[in-house]
């Protein structure tokens, strides 16, 4: 959806986008430049409770597996485990898109063989049962931390 912000200029609205805003977390980015030297900076990312929801949002909409994956790798090899990122997203309160993404995960996501973990399969190269039980399993986690 586009919202006409003046002539000849909109932006797309994204449901719970704001949730960026509001779970942000520090990352330290260092690296050499194109035409020598070295920077470090300090910028604010996405934490990861507004990033899964808004990633179930976009599997809701979209269905790709590079979403699916995404999902299940943040999940996966996040710092704060999934627990935390459950604490991070329950304290969203009770917003609909938090419900919506958890239908989402409940819909989509935690038998072995619904459409998300077979999407995780198919964007690292196809069906596999292992992964696919690992992602339900992770999304699982998930739900059981948000109750």
């Amino acid at each position: 959806r586009l919202r006409n912000l003046e002539e000849g200029f909109a932006a797309i609205i994204t449901p719970a986008l704001d949730l960026a805003f509001q779970d942000v977390q520090a990352v330290e980015l260092a690296g050499t430049l194109p035409s020598g030297g070295t920077a470090v900076r300090t910028i604010q990312v996405c934490g990861p409770g507004a990033f899964i929801v808004l990633k179930a949002l976009a599997f809701d909409k979209r269905g790709k597996p590079k979403d699916a994956y995404d999902l299940y790798y943040a999940l996966r090899d996040h710092p704060d485990g999934v627990e935390r990122i459950g604490q991070r997203i329950r304290g969203f309160g009770d917003r609909s898109e938090v419900r919506d993404a958890a239908a989402v995960f409940q819909r989509d996501f935690v038998r072995v063989d619904a459409v998300g973990p077979a999407r995780v399969a198919e964007f690292l190269g196809g069906p596999d049962d292992a992964l696919q039980a690992d992602v339900a399993g992770f999304i699982r986690s998930l739900l059981d931390s948000l109750a």
